[in-house]
């Protein structure tokens, strides 16, 4: 039997639009929460974007969860970039209560942007 593809909006954003990465420390600002029954699987697109005409800024993906340092992705985000990807279509198995959070050297300066698709058994 063949899976199902499903293109869906990152859970913290309703509409598809940017979620402004407010948390400066961990547990960061949620992005997308795990959700749906077991062997679904979400596949995680993230783009991130800083604002910041003045400077780099450093983004910490807390990937799958929290911990330090096995779940945290850092990565530089120059400043005035564009959309940079930053979490490449990554799985997470659903019914797992998996989240991925952020947070940046410097509160609301780091818009993320994405979506995930959702494979059904």
């Amino acid at each position: 039997m063949a899976s199902t593809f499903t293109k869906a909006l990152l859970s913290a954003s309703a509409d598809g639009s940017a979620i402004k990465v407010a948390a400066a420390a961990t547990p960061g600002t949620l992005a997308h929460a795990v959700g749906g029954t077991a062997g679904v699987i979400d596949e995680v697109w993230l783009y991130a974007v800083n604002t910041d005409a003045a400077a780099d800024h450093v983004l910490t993906i807390e990937y799958g969860g929290p911990t330090a340092p096995d779940k945290q992705i850092p990565i530089t985000i120059p400043k005035r970039s564009g959309l940079l990807l930053v979490v490449p279509g990554l799985p997470l198995l659903g019914g797992s209560g998996a989240t991925v959070k952020a947070f940046a050297d410097a509160a609301n300066v780091i818009n993320l942007l994405g979506f995930v698709n959702r494979i059904t058994p």
